[in-house]
């Protein structure tokens, strides 16, 4: 995900150079490395502000792994078990707490792995710090194609995610709609706030071989999209694109269907969360779909998914939702370098993240690819008076 509703730019890029320089001692010691009998992960995390609700839903799923992890005796390094021990730290949904907290983490802190953040511009703002202090940062939510990667195209050596990257979501849209709806007919209605929904936007046109009728954009926060609407219920569509975030796809949906189109509407993983379903009413809340990382229904091909949301409604007394399987995918991501690299220092631990293959996660078993990107099946869940009633795995 990626949200552009934080500080200007200037101030940004000021904070990470102060924070960068910050970091210099943890650099100049060829990273962290932990001692005794734990092993220090940080969470730079969205915790309050605009992305909140991601961001708890993260912390959860953070906290479930590492206690689980911990109950089992720890992380095996070298025949040692060593337990978990976590800070964690709220950035405020801001891009220079962002550069703030992985200072703190990786330098105040020591620790080996940071999970975080969870939106692509907050993440985009730790990468300064997390390469200054050689600790990887693996990312459960940040979408963007360049995320991970340097301007020069090359990867960027401690930044990880385990989430799927925008294009690969744009283009399974695309090939659902056409393959699965047989829509020849589409209109495009995404969020021009943010690269996500541009991103989304640009890689679902780019992949669909249809027509697209009408292409409207919005604004994050906005409430009446009377007027988006208006202006394609007249094209005659067989489908909608909508890529977006819940609080405001939520509402189109709302409208659109209290204007009368009943076309499918198809999203992405912004739209993952039970709030979508509430915002925009469960007898409108059909014939939707998105893709997503994990599914309620997982667990009916994924053992480990089924175990998953077992657990976490017994810790939590509520379901599981996508992103805290992805935060708890993580831990996870980071617990396997760790005993792949037989050790505890930052460096090794980033060079284990990025030769990781075929590891068992609750979002499908995942290997990561020379840009840092998990490859790991997709999912797609369909939404029927307000409940997921289906989910398809496309590989």
């Amino acid at each position: 995900m990626k949200m552009n509703r934080m500080m200007s730019g200037v101030a940004a890029v000021a904070a990470m150079m102060v924070m960068a320089g910050c970091s210099a001692k943890a650099s100049a010691k060829s990273g962290n490395t932990a001692s005794g009998n734990t092993v220090k992960i940080g969470m730079n995390m969205e915790l309050s502000g605009a992305a909140a609700g991601y961001g708890q839903q993260m912390k959860q799923g953070f906290q479930l792994a590492v206690k689980q992890i911990n109950a089992q005796g720890g992380i095996k390094v070298n025949g040692k078990k060593m337990k978990i021990q976590t800070v964690i730290q709220d950035n405020k949904s801001t891009t220079s707490g962002s550069a703030s907290v992985t200072a703190q983490l990786a330098t105040k802190e020591g620790v080996v792995a940071i999970v975080g953040p969870a939106t692509t511009n907050d993440g985009t703002a730790a990468i300064p710090n997390e390469t200054k202090a050689e600790v990887a940062g693996v990312s459960p939510s940040a979408t963007d194609p360049d995320y991970t990667l340097q301007k020069n195209g090359q990867v960027q050596d401690y930044v990880f995610r385990a989430c799927f990257e925008n294009n690969f979501q744009g283009e399974t849209a695309a090939h659902f709609v056409t393959n699965t709806i047989k829509a020849k007919n589409v209109a495009v209605i995404a969020d021009n706030s943010s690269d996500y929904g541009t991103g989304l936007a640009k890689a679902f046109k780019q992949a669909y071989k249809g027509n697209i009728v009408s292409t409207q954009y919005f604004q994050e926060g906005d409430k009446d999209f009377n007027a988006l609407v208006t202006a394609i219920k007249n094209k005659k569509v067989d489908a909608i694109y909508a890529p977006g975030y819940y609080s405001e796809v939520g509402l189109i949906i709302k409208q659109a269907r209290q204007a009368g189109i009943k076309a499918p509407i198809v999203g992405s993983d912004g739209m993952a969360d039970p709030k979508l379903s509430q915002i925009a009413g469960k007898a409108n809340a059909n014939k939707v779909y998105y893709t997503t990382p994990f599914s309620s229904k997982s667990g009916a091909s994924n053992k480990m998914a089924a175990k998953f949301m077992k657990d976490f409604k017994a810790e939590y007394g509520s379901d599981a939702p996508t992103f805290s399987a992805l935060a708890y995918d993580s831990v996870l991501m980071i617990k396997q370098a760790i005993q792949d690299a037989k050790s505890t220092n930052s460096v090794k631990i980033a060079k284990a993240l990025a030769k990781i293959k075929n590891m068992p996660a609750v979002t499908g078993a995942m290997t990561i690819n020379k840009h840092h990107d998990p490859e790991k099946p997709i999912m797609i869940e369909e939404v029927e008076n307000g409940a997921v009633v289906s989910a398809t795995a496309v590989k």
